[in-house]
């Protein structure tokens, strides 16, 4: 039998044990707490930056609003809506912090807006919907699919919002005019110039929010040029490109463009 002097040493060698193993796990949950912190604010204010910060300015439009009242939103569009191209960085990866309500997404690479219609039972419901689409329609027009004319184009918008207006009778609808692309002819950049002002002239008929990011787009390129924001021709990079992106709606937002 063990005598007490020995059962004695034994208690506190299982107490310093227990204690150690104690603030051992604590330390290492705040370790995890912290990394998960620290990564998530790396990834939602530095790594998926907007391009200049997010300011005061960038804030003050009817979206932002939107997006801060804690409304569902929906993002439809093609690759440059679910990025494809950028592994799978969506140009409005950036704006999603600030966004209170749920996300979703229908977008596909290629899409163009008769494709939209033809996969409306895709669509989720959701408070807002925020259309990018188009781009393809212009670039590869010739396409059986494509849009081929400005009206067209508008035609199919319409019919879009009807089958948008099915899914969520009460939805507020934003219209995001087709991103810009280079290297074209001068004939597909004139074609890409009437869809935008038919889109523009459209939603101020229909009722719906047109905004045109791309003059802001264009002035940063002609200050930085495009080859530091763009993965090539018609899609941007990430994270900078996607950054400016969602910069350029913002600040076009704020701007009241085509409203």
């Amino acid at each position: 039998m063990n005598s007490p002097e020995i059962r004695k040493p034994i208690r506190k060698t299982t107490v310093v044990l227990t204690i150690s193993f104690i603030l051992l796990s604590v330390f290492l949950i705040t370790i995890c707490l912290c990394y998960s912190r620290i990564r998530n604010y790396y990834i939602t204010h530095m790594k998926y930056r907007i391009y200049g910060g997010m300011t005061s300015e960038l804030k003050d439009s009817e979206l932002f609003e939107d997006m801060q009242s804690g409304r569902s939103f929906c993002f439809l569009g093609d690759s440059i809506t679910c990025g494809t191209e950028i592994e799978g960085d969506q140009w409005f990866r950036p704006l999603m912090p600030y966004i209170k309500g749920g996300i979703s997404m229908t977008a596909h690479g290629g899409m163009m807006v008769s494709h939209l219609i033809r996969f409306k039972e895709s669509i989720p419901a959701a408070d807002v919907y925020v259309i990018a689409i188009g781009t393809n329609d212009i670039v590869f027009h010739d396409n059986e699919n494509a849009a081929h004319s400005a009206d067209d184009f508008t035609c199919s918008c319409s019919i879009l919002t009807e089958e948008i207006k099915n899914i969520a009778p009460e939805a507020k609808i934003y219209f995001i005019s087709p991103w810009p692309f280079f290297d074209q002819d001068d004939s597909t950049v004139s074609a890409g110039n009437q869809y935008r002002e038919a889109l523009r002239s459209w939603c101020s008929d229909a009722g719906f929010i047109y905004i045109d990011p791309n003059p802001y787009i264009i002035s940063v390129f002609e200050k930085d040029g495009s080859g530091e924001y763009m993965h090539d021709s018609l899609h941007p990079n990430t994270p900078k490109g996607i950054g400016l992106y969602s910069y350029a709606v913002l600040k076009a937002a704020h701007n009241g463009k085509g409203t």
